[in-house]
């Protein structure tokens, strides 16, 4: 038994670092003029190889009814092609660290969506965690110091679209259900769906990315996020069953260290005394909001990109 907790403490740790890793990696593949909606193509494409591999080997198909392609769809575009329109514009402008802060405000902002839809009961700590998730956002925000360049500060609302609809997307699923789909199966579907949207954007906005050589750094950074979203939600989902979502819900700490780590260690980004102190807070807000055994409404996480 503890040769399994062990094992199963090194996938979170590992799901956590890979996670992480997509957010430098966004970084890389905007750095040199790609933009959102050329690389979310890709991601849907890359995602949809992988995934679709999996599910050939599971011996699963994928169901094609009206409420299926509902479901498909609504995915794709709440749970990738919005938010990640926003998250890659945002990080044009932001440091990786920021962003990946950011997007531990998932849980924070799912609570009162949840509690608007009545999914969920009050709770005053949980609330308190909204709260403390706020604060870590204002923390950075307001001082002069606390960004690099204080015109970046603009761009902080954009950076909170993605979590927002990260927690949107949870709620969704959470009231009206995946129509019987497995969880790899929707999020194949959203990709295929997602690559008919996303390729008339991508023509028509400029932003469409040739997938003929020569390929450079941004090029394989695309390659390595959309590779490694698949793979990790794939782990994901195990680690759900295999040992709840409770304890892999703790993957949100990672995430957030991890993206950090790596924008340090990748990107050699380095951070105020004010930013410091708000990835404390926010840590403090996730603590009080993860989800607790006995108020487990859903063992579904997010079917999109994040760790959310």
């Amino acid at each position: 038994m503890k040769r399994e907790t062990a094992g199963l403490l090194a996938l979170l740790v590992c799901l956590g670092a890979a996670w992480g890793l997509t957010q430098p990696l966004s970084k890389i593949a905007v750095s040199e003029g790609y933009r959102h909606f050329g690389i979310i193509f890709w991601q849907f494409a890359i995602g949809a190889g992988l995934l679709g591999a999996i599910t050939r080997v599971r011996g699963r198909g994928l169901p094609r009814a009206s409420r299926h392609i509902i479901v498909y769809t609504v995915i794709a575009l709440i749970g990738t092609l919005l938010p990640n329109a926003a998250s890659y514009t945002a990080a044009i402008h932001l440091p990786s660290g920021i962003l990946s802060i950011t997007l531990s405000l998932v849980p924070m902002l799912a609570f009162p969506i949840a509690l608007a839809w009545g999914l969920d009961r009050f709770s005053g700590l949980r609330f308190l965690g909204l709260l403390l998730g706020l604060v870590a956002i204002v923390m950075i925000a307001l001082p002069e110091t606390s960004l690099p360049d204080r015109a970046m500060v603009w761009w902080l609302p954009m950076a909170l679209i993605a979590p927002a609809f990260y927690a949107l997307e949870g709620n969704v699923v959470s009231r009206y259900g995946t129509a019987g789909l497995d969880p790899v199966q929707v999020l194949l579907g959203a990709s295929l769906i997602g690559m008919g949207l996303a390729a008339p954007l991508a023509l028509l906005t400029g932003h469409w990315i040739s997938p003929l050589p020569p390929y450079g750094l941004p090029d394989l950074a695309i390659l390595a996020s959309g590779s490694l979203h698949a793979v990790t939600y794939a782990g994901y989902v195990w680690m759900v069953g295999r040992a709840g979502a409770v304890f892999a819900a703790q993957v949100s700490y990672l995430v957030t260290g991890w993206g950090i780590l790596w924008a340090q260690m990748i990107l050699g980004e380095s951070y105020s005394p004010w930013v410091w102190g708000a990835i404390a807070v926010m840590f403090a807000g996730l603590f009080l909001v993860q989800p607790r055994p006995k108020e487990m409404l859903d063992a579904a996480a997010p079917l999109g990109n994040d760790a959310r």
